[in-house]
């Protein structure tokens, strides 16, 4: 009998190593459980969550208070350098920026509830997808995070609403939300007519913009009224909003 290995029997036994790392990982993981380290008023952090949920996802918010300077210490700088707001940690994998976040949420739990990037869908459809996750992040959300920070995180600090910011800030986001409008009169929600993490990244800023004077930028438009209906009456983000201080 030969007393070599052959190359078929180290390629199996590669395998059966990466296998049982894998496995080793995964095990490591589920002890480990995913953490979220934020704040439950945070529009970034509640994005994350509202993710979780809706996959089903079990989790332990870990409180990162910004009042204190909490992310601005080096065991939080380890986990992000640039002292934001929120990480992920699942395991040995640490995370940060929301947005990305939720892409990791989405593709990691993709058999978990409702398929949030359509990753069974066709390339149109999956473009979609990112092409209004895109939009969410460089057209409306800029006028939104400046508003709501004006008119409602603004006075809840102790400071005074500058009501010329309010306007101007209303009025940029008043023609993003035209497209909007016209985008849904045409199908049920942002990327067609599944729910996806187009809409649900939205949902945060919404949430609050619904809570100022400006809430009318949504009750005006019909189509968009109705979208907001329908997506925050989902019992995920129900779940998400009650853990919301205000």
């Amino acid at each position: 009998m030969p007393s070599t290995t052959t190359a078929s029997e180290v390629e199996a036994a590669t395998l059966i190593a990466s296998k049982r790392e894998r496995e080793e990982r995964r095990e490591r993981e589920e002890r480990m459980g995913v953490k979220v380290y934020g704040m439950p008023m945070s529009t970034n952090t509640v994005r994350v969550l509202a993710a979780l949920n809706e996959k089903g996802v079990e989790f332990e918010l870990v409180i990162v208070d910004l009042r204190t300077g909490a992310h601005k210490q080096p065991d939080f700088l380890a986990r992000n350098p640039f002292g934001q707001i929120p990480v992920l940690e699942d395991g040995d994998v640490v995370l940060f920026e929301s947005r990305g976040i939720n892409r990791y949420i989405a593709t990691k739990y993709a058999e978990a509830g409702p398929d949030l990037l359509l990753s069974g869908g066709t390339l149109a459809e999956r473009a979609a997808v990112d092409l209004w996750l895109e939009v969410e992040s460089q057209q409306f959300g800029p006028p939104i995070a400046a508003l709501v920070y004006e008119a409602l995180i603004k006075p809840m600090l102790g400071g005074a609403t500058d009501a010329a910011v309010v306007e101007a800030q209303a009025a940029k986001l008043e023609k993003v939300l035209d497209v909007y409008e016209a985008r849904l009169a045409q199908s049920k929600y942002l990327a067609g007519a599944e729910f996806t993490l187009a809409d649900l990244n939205h949902i945060p800023y919404t949430n609050y913009l619904m809570k100022t004077p400006k809430a009318s930028l949504v009750t005006s438009r019909p189509h968009l009224l109705a979208w907001w209906q329908d997506v925050s009456s989902r019992a995920a983000w129900k779940k998400t909003a009650a853990g919301i201080p205000f």
